[in-house]
């Protein structure tokens, strides 16, 4: 019954256009720290791996069922996170169902999107991600792994996963700031090769999720 309860949730995101959301999560941590970040990698993967993402990414809160009309969700911040008991349970289902959750690390949130992490998969650990992983393959070669954009702690950029039945369901990047890395130019003034570098590994990203 609980897998035939799965698979029912899981016709949403099989049969959905290829959307994308901003996880709205509570705790006090800002969310909504990049606004452009999704609707220019959408725009860059429509351009350059033949994807046909919406460019006007949703959001999405942790408990609700709209969660599995998205095949990727992506959450980000500088702060606090916390999930209600039914958060952690519907994150869980929706993992476990097929969907996708990048959290991104703005810088602050380390701590406490790894406890909560936990508390979605209580008998998983997150284990760093070796380079030689097909999200670090393809479309675009990254053959040192997660490339660092922003500096700020002088640590070198890492990227962590929960793996159900070999699937990547949960990519944790750390010390890369990605999402800053795909907001408008004059947000940030990034250099274009940089802005480039973190949006090819956004594209590596969404071609795993899309097409694998």
């Amino acid at each position: 019954m609980k897998k035939l309860l799965f698979i029912l949730l899981l016709a949403p995101i099989l049969a959905s256009a290829q959307e994308i959301a901003f996880l709205k999560y509570h705790g006090g941590g800002d969310w909504y720290a990049n606004p452009t970040s999704l609707p220019n990698l959408a725009k860059y993967c429509n351009r350059t791996i033949g994807t046909n993402l919406k460019t006007k990414a949703g959001t999405v809160e942790p408990g609700s069922p709209d969660l599995f009309s998205y095949p990727f969700i992506h959450m980000t911040g500088h702060g606090n996170v916390v999930f209600s008991d039914a958060e952690v349970l519907n994150l869980r289902n929706y993992l476990l169902s097929g969907g996708f959750l990048h959290a991104d690390d703005n810088y602050g949130m380390d701590d406490y999107i790894r406890r909560e992490i936990k508390r979605i998969f209580p008998d998983k650990d997150l284990v760093e991600i070796p380079a030689s992983h097909a999200i670090f393959q393809k479309p675009f070669a990254f053959p040192a792994g997660i490339p660092k954009i922003h500096e700020h702690d002088g640590k070198r950029p890492q990227a962590f996963g929960i793996f159900v039945e070999n699937r990547l369901v949960l990519l944790y990047t750390f010390e890369t700031d990605l999402g800053d890395g795909w907001e408008d130019q004059e947000v940030h003034n990034d250099p274009n090769e940089v802005r480039e570098k973190a949006l090819k590994m956004g594209a590596n990203i969404v071609n795993y999720v899309f097409k694998n």
